[in-house]
């Protein structure tokens, strides 16, 4: 049977309520999964998929180093910056305006149980969105997220990637940059990595882009991926 996902597109929200509606969306599916083993029942999880952008923030996964994060307390709040260590892998990012970000909350058990193989999907999702832009997007070994590269220049990263996963349920996800406000990069180490750049599809191509647009093709390339129907709430 093919799975369905609902797709919530919820424009701009703090950071603290999405992840407080990821929470809420995962332990409604964690819950189901729960009582389908003791009442031996085959009731299936919904699976959402959540559109934003945020306010500045900067985020550091469990793994991370508070190093990595180059203010103080009293710089992040002159900056109207905030700050959250929360429960995904890897280290720091930024999220801010004019940056794409997705939030799959999605019941593997329901399309294939390989976190790895889902890492790989929410890449190359991405890396077929870029090319909608004629952007070449690239993996690099051992790193995680999509990268760009021009000639006789190092890769610059363009989307960050970074999940959390309980009973085959995930949350977190991706942030893609559209217009994003590079600058906010300089006050970290970004993903921990030195001495790699990012990027943007604004910064690629020289102008501004329609981020609508560039989420309505990353939900489409989702969804041919992981061969799921979209329902709109």
């Amino acid at each position: 049977m093919t799975p369905v996902v609902h797709v919530h597109r919820i424009g701009k929200i703090n950071y603290k309520e999405s992840w407080d509606l990821q929470e809420k969306y995962l332990k409604e599916a964690v819950d189901i999964k729960i009582q389908n083993r003791r009442a031996n029942e085959q009731k299936k999880p919904l699976n959402h998929l959540i559109i934003c952008e945020h306010p500045n923030v900067y985020t550091l996964g469990k793994s991370g180093d508070e190093k990595n994060l180059l203010l103080n307390d009293k710089e992040l709040e002159s900056k109207e910056i905030d700050y959250y260590r929360i429960n995904r892998g890897g280290d720091i990012t930024y999220h801010g305006p004019g940056q794409l970000v997705v939030y799959p909350i999605f019941d593997l058990e329901q399309f294939f149980t390989d976190i790895h193989k889902y890492m790989r999907y929410l890449e190359e999702a991405v890396i077929q969105t870029l090319l909608e832009y004629n952007i070449i997007g690239e993996r690099i070994n051992g790193l995680t997220g999509v990268w760009v590269k021009h000639k006789n220049q190092e890769h610059r990263k363009i989307c960050a990637l970074g999940v959390k996963c309980s009973r085959w349920v995930t949350m977190h996800g991706i942030g893609f940059n559209i217009n994003t406000n590079l600058s906010f990069f300089d006050n970290i180490v970004p993903c921990g990595i030195q001495n790699k750049k990012v990027t943007s599809i604004q910064e690629e191509l020289g102008q501004e882009q329609d981020i609508a647009k560039s989420a309505e093709v990353l939900i489409y390339k989702l969804s041919q991926l992981f061969q799921f129907k979209i329902i709109e709430n």
